[in-house]
């Protein structure tokens, strides 16, 4: 990724083939409402988007809403830089559906280095959708969550503004109450500048609790990183993440969209500038330091292969519908595509989150 890409207080307190995130529908506890209330929670406003906001302090909070009301609507649920906790949502007329779930506020609130704004303090939550309803918002301190913690460059990180749309953001529906995801992807991050960077894996580490897992990411600004120095950060980040009780997992980057016929060129499977095959170098530290590795390099090479040249443009960006060309970044689709590829992976090897998925 040569370039950065980002995009008051209110109360106290797919195709065959491809894959999905696991999705909340029917998963809330509905009820029937003989009168859903009219008038917004506290800390709540608006009408074809409702934003409610929560003077809060840094930390992991419990958040229960309710959506719906006397009439029927659909309802998709937006937390602090545009993650994603429920996705779009239909309620009856005079039905409410409760949903609960467990959110990281931070400031600033998306990419640790304030790329794209840093938001606002406290806990903003937004709801979009044709017909967003909110009945009800609870907000609490967690109890001791598990906290997944997220390393890694524009791929990953929270991006504020659509189109572009990191994988990160885009998990967390599938978490359970108690487990919240924890974003320090950062933009134009390569292994190198995340280590020295003290908005990066410094702050990450000062939050890390025996047992938390880490994500680590890298690959896609590696582009003249030779493979001592790869292996290097890595290993660094690994002792790092240890030292601190914390557990490493390594994650292979996705490919860029970028064909020689109907496969993928080896600069899209980051073979890099000085020919250095950074997902190969990856699982041989994994290997070494006994460190998971999901390899979403191989997983995502088989999805956009599958695919084909043209159909696999969907999942990153098309000047068609998103105003720009870009075969690196991806779509919300595409986003939630590689989330769903980590996710499984997560499940099949049975990792630290596995047993915190809904």
């Amino acid at each position: 990724m040569a370039s950065r890409r980002r995009g008051g207080r209110g109360a106290q307190l797919g195709a065959a083939g491809l894959l999905t995130l696991a999705t909340l529908a029917g998963t809330g506890a509905a009820h029937s409402a003989a009168a859903a209330p009219q008038a917004l929670p506290a800390g709540c406003s608006g009408t074809s988007s409702i934003t409610c906001r929560y003077a809060v302090a840094p930390g992991n909070y419990d958040v229960t809403v309710s959506i719906g009301g006397a009439s029927a609507g659909q309802t998709e649920m937006w937390a602090e830089a545009r993650r994603l906790m429920l996705p779009a949502t239909r309620t009856a007329a005079g039905a409410v559906a409760t949903y609960s779930f467990t959110v990281n506020v931070r400031q600033p609130e998306g990419q640790p280095t304030g790329q794209g704004g840093t938001g606002n303090p406290g806990l903003d939550l937004r709801f979009t959708g044709s017909g967003p309803q909110v009945s009800a918002v609870s907000v609490k301190p967690a109890s001791q969550p598990l906290v997944a913690y997220l390393a890694g460059d524009s791929t990953v990180c929270d991006q504020p503004v659509a189109p572009y749309t990191g994988w990160g953001q885009m998990i967390t529906p599938s978490l359970r109450p108690g487990a919240v995801i924890a974003n320090y992807g950062d933009s134009g991050e390569s292994s190198g500048s995340f280590l020295s960077n003290s908005a990066l894996l410094p702050a990450l580490l000062a939050k890390v609790k025996v047992n938390d897992p880490v994500f680590i990411q890298f690959g896609h600004n590696d582009k003249q990183t030779s493979a001592s120095a790869y292996r290097n950060n890595l290993t660094t980040m690994i002792s790092r993440v240890r030292a601190k009780g914390g557990v490493p997992v390594l994650v292979t980057p996705p490919v860029r969209r970028l064909f020689d016929g109907n496969r993928l060129t080896p600069t899209a499977l980051h073979v890099n500038g000085v020919n250095v095959n950074l997902p190969a170098e990856m699982r041989a530290v994994g290997t070494a330091q006994r460190v998971p590795v999901v390899d979403l390099t191989a997983r995502s090479k088989a999805l956009v292969e599958s695919l084909g040249p043209s159909a696999s443009a969907q999942l990153f960006l098309r000047s068609s519908v998103d105003g720009v060309t870009d075969n690196t970044h991806f779509s919300q689709y595409g986003a939630t595509q590689m989330g769903a590829l980590l996710l499984r992976s997560i499940r099949e090897q049975n990792l630290p989150l596995a047993a915190h998925l809904r």
